[in-house]
C-alpha cells in the first residue's frame, strides 16, 4: 500500500494541465497540442480530460481540444470565473479556427454552459454541438423523451 501511495503522490507532482488547452499533462503543452498532424482549424471543447480520451479512443476527431475544467453549475458554486472559458475565448479570438465543436454532455449543468459558450464565440467562428440520441443497441421504448427528441433533431439524411 505504500508503494501505492507513493505512486500516487509522484503522478501529482509530474501531471499537471496544458498550458494550451489545459489537458492533463507532463508536459508545459501537451502531446495532442504538440502534434503537427493536428487540424489547427478546428476545436473541440469538452468538460474534462477524460471527454478528450473518450474522442481520442474513437480516432474521428483530428483538431485540437480544450478542457473547461467542469461546466457552469451555480448551485455548486461553479461559474464561468472557475472554469478556463476566458482562455478559450481570447484562444479562439486569436487563432480564428473555422469551428469549434461543443462536445459537453446535455445535462441541465452542460446545456447551460453549451449556451452561454456559443452566445460567447459565435462572433468569432463557426460553433456547432455533437448530436445526441438513442445509442447503438438501444430500444426506443425504454428512452426518455429528451433523447428522442434530440434524436429526432439530429436526423441526417441516408447515403
Amino acid at each position: 500500500m505504500e508503494a501505492l501511495a507513493q505512486a500516487l503522490i509522484e503522478a501529482k507532482k509530474q501531471i499537471g494541465l496544458c498550458s494550451v488547452c489545459f489537458h492533463l499533462s507532463a508536459d508545459p503543452v501537451c502531446e495532442l497540442c504538440r502534434n503537427p498532424n493536428r487540424d489547427n482549424t478546428t476545436y473541440c471543447v469538452v468538460a474534462d480530460s477524460r471527454d478528450v480520451i473518450a474522442l481520442e479512443r474513437t480516432r474521428e476527431f483530428k483538431g485540437k481540444y480544450h478542457v473547461l475544467g467542469g461546466v457552469i453549475s451555480p448551485i455548486d458554486g461553479i461559474g464561468p470565473e472557475q472554469l478556463t472559458i476566458n482562455s478559450l475565448v481570447r484562444r479562439v479570438s486569436k487563432d480564428q479556427p473555422k469551428e469549434v465543436i461543443l462536445a459537453i454532455s446535455p445535462s441541465v449543468e452542460g446545456e447551460t454552459t453549451t449556451l452561454y459558450l456559443g452566445h460567447l464565440l459565435k462572433p468569432f467562428t463557426k460553433v456547432t454541438r455533437i448530436a445526441f440520441g438513442l445509442p447503438v443497441g438501444g430500444d426506443l421504448e425504454y428512452a426518455d423523451e429528451v433523447t428522442l427528441a434530440r434524436a429526432l433533431e439530429g436526423r441526417r439524411e441516408l447515403d
